[in-house]
């Protein structure tokens, strides 16, 4: 299949690019049991009809043995530190480094198909914007292929030590940020890191996401009142020590959270603090307050978690298999509550909703989530990632007639039409 060219943007700051050729994908099973054909074209889904009713305009790709979903996204990366846990010496914030493992990082997650991706990227000290811009040149080299978008954290706000700060969270802004947010539990005020950050975030009518453990519940309901009704959103996170409060307090902050119409971003996977920082947020509790809660990737193999894989299917399989979520509420967390969390529009697979789609081998939810390794990953309508896998065993007499997956040739379920 060839690949189309991705469209240019019709500004800097929009990368809503569609993609003209059309694409049919054959014999899919849906969550519903269906098997489906479904057509894109130009960044949608364009029709959906039974299994052999579709047409092809251009090429198809043989989906039979896959089941078909809306595509993960990522609500919480670290771009700026992915892929430096074995780095020899002091990790380089040069400006290339950052860049190519900035890349490297969103593609691992694109192939696990993260077709959005949220990076926090931290500014100030002696590194100043500088890793920052190289998260935004990686955001333009990835155009087409995934949507990243990128967090401004500074360190500090208030005080003589935040004015720096407070300048420097302005010009991200400018320079491209998408995002305001940062760390107020490292400030000598938090309510006034959070007050500054609100601020920005209404002068330049953009998100808030702000990491913070969530272990004083006093301080979330704090966030919480002063966030209640900013638009377009406030987002906090990991929140793994709201979990270790007791459960009639974290009961009310949840509330709180809800009525504020706070997301909160649990890592499932691994917190982006070190050890000590792991700890998950109450999924449950927070889902049954009617909190919107999303579930990212958090550190990818830097020194905070040097195994991170990035991959949302994990983080739905571990909310699933660790905190007794259905295996459709738990993929819900990171693709419909993900995408939600990052203000992009609804996906279904139904006609005339984008054509941000995941296809995984199997034929159930819960199956895929538990061997979700062979995926088929498509943005804007066409196919930008492919990961095929392949088991076998050796012959034996006492092998039973069990169904296997056959090899896997090159250009696997791809032809022509």
């Amino acid at each position: 299949m060839p690949d189309s060219q991705p469209q240019h943007p019709h500004s800097p700051g929009n990368d809503s690019t569609a993609e003209s050729t059309a694409l049919l994908l054959c014999g899919a099973r849906l969550t519903d049991g269906r098997t489906v054909d479904v057509r894109l074209a130009d960044g949608r889904i364009e029709a959906v009809g039974t299994a052999g009713s579709l047409t092809a305009r251009s090429a198809r790709v043989d989906l039979a043995g896959f089941l078909l979903l809306p595509a993960p996204a990522e609500p919480h990366a670290h771009a700026d530190t992915a892929l430096s846990a074995e780095t020899e010496g002091p990790v380089s914030y040069d400006g290339p480094d950052v860049q190519r493992r900035a890349t490297e990082a969103a593609l691992l997650q694109l192939g696990h198909g993260a077709t959005a991706q949220r990076a926090h990227v931290r500014i100030g000290d002696v590194q100043g914007l500088g890793p920052l811009e190289a998260v935004l040149q990686a955001r333009r080299s990835l155009r087409g292929l995934t949507d990243l978008r990128a967090v401004a954290m500074p360190r500090l706000l208030t005080g003589l030590a935040g004015a720096d700060g407070l300048a420097m969270l302005r010009d991200a802004v400018k320079m491209g940020a998408s995002v305001v947010g940062g760390c107020p539990d490292l400030d000598p005020d938090p309510t006034g890191y959070v007050e500054a950050v609100l601020e920005i975030a209404a002068e330049h009518g953009c998100p808030v996401d702000l990491h913070t453990d969530g272990r004083d519940p006093a301080r979330l309901g704090r966030i919480a009142t002063m966030a209640g009704g900013l638009r377009p959103g406030v987002t906090i996170g990991p929140c793994g020590g709201l979990g270790r409060v007791p459960r009639e307090v974290a009961a009310r902050t949840a509330d709180q959270l809800a009525a504020a119409g706070v997301t909160v971003v649990c890592l499932p996977q691994g917190g982006c603090a070190g050890v000590d920082g792991r700890d998950t947020a109450p999924v449950r509790l927070l889902r049954a307050a009617g909190v919107r809660v999303a579930a990212g990737s958090g550190a990818l193999r830097d020194v905070a978690n040097p195994v991170g894989r990035g991959d949302p299917l994990e983080a739905a399989y571990l909310l699933a298999s660790r905190f007794g979520l259905r295996a459709e509420d738990a993929y819900d967390c990171v693709s419909g509550q993900a995408r939600a969390a990052l203000g992009l529009p609804e996906v279904r697979v139904e006609a005339g909703f984008p054509a941000e789609l995941i296809a995984v081998r199997g034929e159930r939810l819960a199956g895929a989530l538990s061997l979700a390794y062979s995926r088929i990953v498509m943005h804007r309508g066409r196919v930008v990632a492919r990961t095929s896998a392949v088991r076998e065993y050796c012959d034996s007499a006492a092998a039973l007639d069990l169904p296997r997956q056959g090899r896997v040739a090159k250009g696997e379920g791809e032809r022509e039409g």
